[in-house]
């Protein structure tokens, strides 16, 4: 049995390596299956203390495809390089986020 290497955890899927594009969006896919509402969020740091992240425009709620949320994830990497990009589901008859995966990482670490 090996012990992982000591690194930063950031949130679901993490002990993963970085997800492909077409990983993405198979959980965008997921997401959408569900019912669950997609959004993009960004901050400067992904420490676990850290609680509010600012979300890049509105949710997604007329969302219908993968592509649509995908390309919102694009935008926001291209402004937002230095910060890490994150994709949450929101489950709007529970009216909570219920799931969230980060999509980017700085280049600096």
């Amino acid at each position: 049995m090996q012990t992982l290497p000591k690194e930063r955890r950031y949130e679901t899927l993490s002990y993963l390596p970085p997800l492909s594009d077409a990983q993405i969006t198979k959980q965008v896919q997921y997401i959408l299956n569900q019912g669950y509402i997609p959004a993009v969020e960004f901050n400067e740091t992904s420490e676990p203390t850290e609680f509010f992240w600012t979300m890049w425009k509105l949710p997604l709620f007329n969302a219908t495809s993968t592509q649509d949320v995908l390309s919102e994830v694009q935008a926001c990497r291209s402004q937002y390089s230095n910060c890490y990009i994150r994709v949450v589901g929101f489950d709007n008859i529970k009216q909570c986020q219920v799931l969230s995966f980060i999509v980017h990482k700085p280049s600096r670490y």
